[in-house]
């Protein structure tokens, strides 16, 4: 077995192992490395195992360097999931030693990797976020009723209030940007660049839609998703406020189960939330059980792990002051700052 570096020349061989194994994702493919470096301009090192001509393990990472906290590898950046895969036992222990030396020779603080599952590797490991997924019916009835009876009545309201959903892509992007960003505001959280977005629409074709929810003639909500292998993942989306009365969130997501659904996907992803925060509270409320994400850190010259989450103290009084910029000022600073926060 060798250990190399990801050419373009193997990208497909890399995708039909992301496909192939069980804990391959969307943010594994070639894709999300296109994206991120056309979008950010991190430096990528991805690095694959070749065994006789087959890949036995694949490992993304790239190298974000962060005024005030250094340099960080991560696998992968803006990703709910990422890491490794690995066929055997060798293939994960040469691929994690190549990680290790990599963040010694860019004198990285820290390599996260965002794993799905607990593996048996002493790492440091953050607990901050869980995920939650559950099983798709072929039948809208049987989707409905696994939905506890209080959700299913905040869909029907919506459906009461003549709310109807349209699924679309490229077309749709600057009303979705438009409620997108918003919604993060009121959050107070910066928003993505405009340009991501085009860029991921661009990149996965078909596997990367946006749902929009409509009252007459007005767009009150939207969510951009991803599609892969056999789930569907609500990704980047929000809803106006004013509108909030009509259940448009509980709408949108019933919206796009059954889509999914009769389009033969058998999973709902409902990504990643932290733990006891609104959207993990949203979610329960759905029915749906948290699974916890074991991201994972190697620090070569010891310390805490990062926590460049909301959670941190450090960042309170800067979340408070961004709920109450005005929405333009927002949306020019927001995308310079949220390349630090991959």
């Amino acid at each position: 077995m060798k250990i190399k570096l990801y050419t373009n020349d193997v990208r497909k061989m890399w995708d039909d192992y992301v496909y192939i194994h069980p804990h391959g994702t969307l943010f594994h493919l070639i894709g999300w490395k296109n994206v991120i470096e056309k979008s950010f301009g991190y430096k990528p090192w991805y690095f694959y195992i070749e065994d006789q001509g087959v890949i036995k393990g694949i490992l993304p990472l790239f190298a974000v360097k962060k005024p005030l906290f250094g340099t960080n590898l991560v696998s992968v950046p803006f990703g709910v999931y990422g890491g490794f895969c690995a066929t055997g036992a060798a293939a994960e222990t040469m691929l994690i030693a190549r990680a290790k030396q990599l963040a010694i020779e860019v004198e990285a603080d820290s390599l996260e990797f965002r794993h799905v599952e607990t593996n048996g590797h002493d790492f440091p490991t953050k607990n901050l976020y869980v995920t939650f997924h559950r099983e798709l019916y072929a039948d809208d009835e049987q989707n409905l009723q696994v939905i506890p009876r209080k959700q299913r009545r905040m869909i029907r309201q919506g459906m009461k209030h003549d709310l109807r959903a349209k699924m679309g892509g490229e077309e749709d992007l600057k009303g979705f940007y438009d409620i997108y960003a918003q919604s993060l505001r009121n959050l107070g959280t910066p928003a993505f660049p405009r340009h991501y977005f085009h860029t991921l629409l661009d990149e996965f074709g078909e596997q990367c839609r946006i749902l929009s929810v409509w009252q007459g003639g007005t767009l009150v909500a939207a969510v951009m998703s991803f599609f892969f292998k056999d789930r569907v993942m609500p990704y980047y989306g929000g809803g106006l406020k004013e509108y909030f009365r009509y259940s448009i969130n509980d709408f949108m997501y019933w919206e796009l189960m059954r889509y999914a659904s009769r389009r033969g996907f058998r999973v709902f992803d409902f990504g990643r939330s932290r733990q006891e925060s609104g959207s993990y509270a949203f979610k329960k409320h759905w029915g749906f059980e948290p699974k916890p994400l074991p991201y994972q850190y190697y620090l070569p010259e010891g310390g805490d792990v990062p926590n460049l989450s909301p959670t941190n103290p450090k960042f309170h009084l800067l979340i408070a002051l961004w709920k109450r910029l005005p929405l333009s000022v927002a949306n020019v600073i927001g995308p310079l700052i949220i390349r630090y926060l991959p």
